[in-house]
């Protein structure tokens, strides 16, 4: 009777097979999303002080320059996993050196919010990118043809992309978010360069799995930060009644965002890289707002208790907003493709218009917002079983 080997501390970073049967997160994985929630949570709670203090403007344009520095470092590091993680010694502790990039990054939030430097954010991503780096050079090392060239691509694109960020903190503070946007463009096209001869071997369902549990972390930060919003309001200025109805309505948003995110199979979509490609960075603006969500309700909640120098139209706005992009994004990026008949298909996007109307409902703005959700997670069931019924009795 022979046993099997044990796993040698380091072997060969080869890809895996995108065919390879019960294929999931694993634990560091999912450590790896909790270390990044870190990052989100601070860039929310600058965006609440900055829409609170009356600077909506300037803060949702830094929101979207350091949630887009987190995302894309996460999604980097998630797509290289789903195609190359072989679990061994020297895989784990170079991406415990990402996570401790992450963790330099969101130190770094702060500042960049407030005085737009971004040092501490540019140096967590110098450690994130060169540990990524290192990674494909490894797959590199253990391939060969097209799939070598393919790994080499990467390892320079990061590496250029990288040199390039370093602008960011040279440059005047005016000229920064032309800066921003120029590299947004070259990170984004370092993956389609790269795997133009050859693609890499990610795994749709496991893609589908990631992303869908780094959204119900970051819905879950959301659901905490709100918690602690209401809790100290209550807590400090005995407003129970004030903020019964954006508590009941934030939390009725968030189950409908998880509802809606998680009732159609996402990676049925993802047969192709440029399929792929269009989901995966779709996915930044669905989990930004779906973030947002969560400081809205603060803002909301800052402004009941009168702490937030904001008006109701704008409170309830900083919530209703980002809602409605939220359904929208998750219709137009997969729902739509699994919605039989025009009556599903309009249901979120008729969602979605209905909660930029509740903007204008003042106080009960939220509550209003959070039925709105409720309504279109219960006629989206009953439209689905009435057309599976449907469909049984014509068979």
């Amino acid at each position: 009777m022979t046993s099997t080997p044990p796993a040698r501390p380091v072997r060969p970073l080869v890809s895996r097979s995108r065919d390879e049967a019960h294929r999931a997160a694993t634990p560091l994985e999912l450590f790896f999303d909790l270390c990044f929630v870190v990052a989100v949570a601070q860039a929310g709670a600058e965006l609440v002080h900055a829409v609170a203090e009356g600077h909506a403007g300037a803060g949702i344009g830094r929101y979207a320059m350091v949630f887009f520095a987190i995302w894309w470092a996460w999604m980097n590091f998630s797509w290289f996993a789903s195609a190359y993680d072989n679990d061994d010694a020297l895989y784990r502790t170079v991406t415990l050196v990402q996570i401790a990039g992450v963790l330099v990054l969101a130190a770094g939030v702060s500042r960049a919010f407030q005085e737009q430097d971004f040092t501490v954010v540019w140096l967590g991503y110098v450690v994130m990118r060169i540990a990524l780096a290192s990674q494909w050079l490894r797959a590199a090392l253990a391939a060969s043809g097209a799939e070598r060239t393919m790994a080499l691509r990467y390892a320079a694109g990061v590496m250029a992309c990288q040199a390039g960020w370093t602008a960011l903190v040279l440059v005047p503070e005016q000229a920064a978010p032309w800066v921003f946007l120029v590299m947004v463009a070259a990170e984004l096209s370092v993956p389609p360069l790269a795997e133009k001869d050859f693609s890499s071997s990610w795994h749709a369902h496991h893609i589908a799995e990631r992303y869908g549990l780094f959204t119900i972390i970051v819905l879950g930060e959301t659901i905490a930060a709100a918690t602690v919003a209401v809790k100290t309001g209550v807590e400090e200025n005995d407003a129970l009644g004030e903020l019964l109805p954006i508590a009941a309505g934030g939390l009725l948003l968030i189950f409908s965002a998880w509802w809606i995110y998680f009732v159609v199979p996402a990676h049925q979509r993802l047969l192709s890289n440029r399929q792929a490609f269009l989901w995966g960075y779709g996915h930044y603006l669905i989990v930004a707002s779906a973030a947002a969500i969560g400081a809205g309700i603060e803002v909301a909640v800052e402004q009941a208790v009168g702490a937030a120098h904001v008006s109701d139209t704008a409170a309830a706005a900083a919530v209703t907003l980002p809602s409605a992009l939220y359904l929208l994004l998750v219709w137009a990026l997969h729902s739509r493709y699994f919605k039989v008949g025009t009556a599903q298909q309009l249901v979120l996007p008729c969602a979605a218009l209905a909660l930029l109307v509740c903007t204008f409902a003042g106080r009960w703005g939220i509550l209003a917002a959070g039925l709105v959700g409720a309504a279109a997670v219960a006629i989206g069931v009953i439209l689905t079983a009435h057309t599976a019924g449907r469909g049984t009795q014509e068979a």
